[in-house]
């Protein structure tokens, strides 16, 4: 497989529009996708705190080969993020320090790697957003082949180029952007409802009410009176 950059065009959101979407979590992004496109469970932030929302580059690379991982980080707008399709591969880090120190002075919005990374203590310290399934110390190797800016299978869901990208604590959340408007919209009316809920509920009442919750069917036991 050789190293292949596939040319995409898609429309850039505005910083308006992104200033919205970082109020999102990645929860009420998918509680306004049919409860759907969250990224699988493991894949998760390398330290507590972080949060990405940007849109998507994506990378398919030739498995425990970090090449088109490199080129990506390095032509990367600022604010996009890099989604790289490991296949689930743990056994090799495909990033560490050199590649978070890059990401964060070139201002790339973060990096998810369906796979590992290494180095997580300097990626902790550095700061940068990075979101993987775990570190190993074993390194990739250079140059064998990988695909940008192509679609990708990351974490279970499909990602395209451009595709807007919510994670937190939680996880990984994709907005596909052919709907981010309707979303968006659904994501801001979901937050005001509950913010609503959370009033009642700190009034007092309890989630069997607020959540309209039918009575349960009271089922006599022997010898119950």
């Amino acid at each position: 497989m050789a190293l292949q950059r596939y040319h995409v065009e898609f429309p850039h959101l505005s910083v308006e529009v992104l200033e919205q979407w970082r109020k999102v979590p990645s929860s009420i992004a998918s509680d306004t996708q049919n409860r759907c496109q969250s990224m699988d469970a493991s894949i998760k932030p390398c330290a507590p705190g972080m949060r990405i929302c940007g849109q998507a580059r994506t990378v398919v690379p030739m498995p425990g080969d970090n090449s088109m991982l490199l080129t990506a980080c390095s032509i990367a707008r600022p604010g996009e993020v890099v989604v790289v399709a490991g296949g689930g591969l743990d056994d090799v880090a495909m990033a560490g320090e050199w590649v978070a120190r890059s990401c964060r002075s070139r201002g790339v919005g973060g990096l998810i790697i369906d796979g590992s990374v290494r180095d997580l203590a300097d990626i902790r310290q550095i700061g940068f957003p990075v979101f993987s399934r775990g570190a190993v110390p074993r390194g990739p190797h250079k140059a064998f082949g990988g695909k940008m800016d192509v679609t990708a299978a990351v974490g279970g869901i499909a990602v395209n180029p451009g595709d807007l990208i919510i994670g937190d604590d939680d996880g990984i959340t994709v907005v596909p952007l052919a709907v981010a408007d309707e979303v968006l919209e659904r994501c801001m009316a979901l937050l005001a409802h509950e913010q609503y809920l959370s009033e009642q509920l700190e009034s007092g009442r309890t989630l069997v009410d607020v959540l309209g919750l039918p009575e349960p069917e009271l089922i006599l036991t022997p010898g119950a009176r």
